[in-house]
């Protein structure tokens, strides 16, 4: 793993995915690193069997049957981006960002934001649903 700047870590063999993503929640150390780490114990619930990975110098995702979600970290935002979010019905409107494109949508979360869970959680197992569903 390389030093540098924040965020530039990439998992490469032999290194626990799950471990990075327990090191850049706490290397965040604010309400990005608890917004991340509730998103993420959401997913877990939600789907118990998913594979986590850090790809793209540490951004965390989460796969089952294929790819469900990102969780990018920035300066003002948790961005949850769903791989196939365009596929994905979304009645309580969560999503609020990437909406002009065919295949992907996002979560942008804010500070100040409160995580609709009941919403959040049917959405990712959505996610898992259409993977599981096409991979068949």
């Amino acid at each position: 793993m390389k030093n540098g700047k924040s965020g530039s870590k990439e998992a490469s063999a032999g290194e626990d995915p799950s471990g990075l993503i327990d090191a850049r929640i706490e290397e965040l150390g604010d309400w990005r690193g608890e917004t991340l780490a509730r998103i993420r114990a959401l997913i877990k619930q939600t789907v118990p069997d998913v594979v986590e990975e850090c790809k793209w110098r540490g951004v965390p995702v989460w796969y089952h049957g294929g790819m469900i979600c990102t969780g990018e970290t920035y300066k003002n935002a948790v961005k949850m981006t769903f791989a196939k979010g365009a596929s994905l019905a979304d009645p309580s409107g969560l999503f609020n960002s990437s909406l002009e494109g065919s295949t992907r949508r996002a979560i942008d979360f804010q500070e100040a934001d409160k995580i609709d869970e009941k919403a959040l959680k049917a959405l990712i197992r959505a996610a898992a649903a259409l993977n599981t569903s096409k991979a068949s």
